[in-house]
């Protein structure tokens, strides 16, 4: 193999640099843009998205935020703190 431009089966050593695309010209993109859209429209328009999914997600989050509630609540009952002072007691007892 000679030390010249080898575009085509891209073995040259100027074709395997950062020049090669001045000197060798730039491949075809095979790939299509989504539409640009305004700030937040995609929050309010209609996607062919699987909202039954979406409505579980959102359902089980809800449900762990109120098991974590719960949690803090019944933190507070038994230790007399609330959530800052559980985790300053946490923290003194894990670093004592």
């Amino acid at each position: 193999m000679g030390g010249g431009i080898h575009c085509g089966d891209r073995s040259g050593l100027v074709a395997n640099s950062l020049w090669s695309p001045w000197l060798c010209g730039v491949p075809k993109q095979n790939y299509i843009y989504e539409p640009l859209e305004a700030f937040g429209e995609g929050l309010t328009t209609r996607r062919p998205w699987n909202t039954t999914a979406l409505a579980e997600v959102e359902r089980l989050n809800g449900r762990v935020a109120m098991l974590g509630f719960a949690a803090a609540l019944l933190g507070e009952w038994i230790t007399g703190h609330g959530p800052a002072g559980q985790i300053v007691a946490l923290l003194r007892w894990y670093l004592s």
